[in-house]
């Protein structure tokens, strides 16, 4: 989520419970669901991720906050795992170097490189919407290509933002691959 105010104030926020419902388990007094992080853990002897005081659990939190040069100051993040941070370099891209709105910069096909939500391989995720030449170069380099079946897929994450102007007007988008919104209050 990203918000701002009349005052100048930007903030840029990311909650996450890791997987789809995370640890299962709920407090009973706040109805509070806990994150299940620790899951990036392993028990086994010799794993790269060992259990073990003073390891932090790998993870893609990262909500961004941008201040650029034109006084302009960007809050943007995305949900998605792996893609997370592709994805937030492709809105920041196209919104900032090639000065697409922000609700094209959200809208554009989409790509995610990595073995995300369960898939058993590498490969490089392509929405359908993407230029039918650029996915024929790509293959034709080698690459392990997956065009999927979705114009705007879920395997994309969802995307927000909202950007405070220096003449304080704001402009905010959200991502058509999901509920929700941009209002201003």
């Amino acid at each position: 989520m990203g918000a701002a105010d009349a005052s100048g104030l930007v903030v840029s926020y990311i909650q996450s419970i890791y997987w789809e419902f995370g640890s299962g388990c709920v407090l009973p007094a706040t109805g509070v669901l806990m994150q299940n992080r620790g899951a990036s853990f392993s028990l086994q002897t010799g794993a790269l991720n060992p259990l073990m005081p003073g390891r932090l659990p790998f993870h893609t939190l990262n909500p961004a906050l941008a201040v650029l040069n034109d006084g302009r100051i960007m809050a943007y993040g995305c949900m998605g795992g792996d893609g997370q941070p592709q994805t937030q370099s492709a809105l920041f891209t196209r919104y900032v170097t090639f000065r697409s709105t922000l609700a094209e910069a959200i809208d554009r096909p989409r790509w995610v490189l990595g073995r995300t939500w369960g898939a058993d391989r590498t490969s490089l995720r392509l929405e359908p919407r993407s230029d039918g030449n650029l996915i024929d170069a790509l293959q034709s380099a080698g690459h392990e290509i997956d065009v999927l079946t979705e114009p705007y897929s879920d395997v994309m994450g969802h995307a927000g933002a909202v950007v405070l102007h220096k003449d304080g007007s704001l402009e905010g988008a959200h991502d058509p691959r999901a509920d929700g919104g941009a209002a201003g209050v």
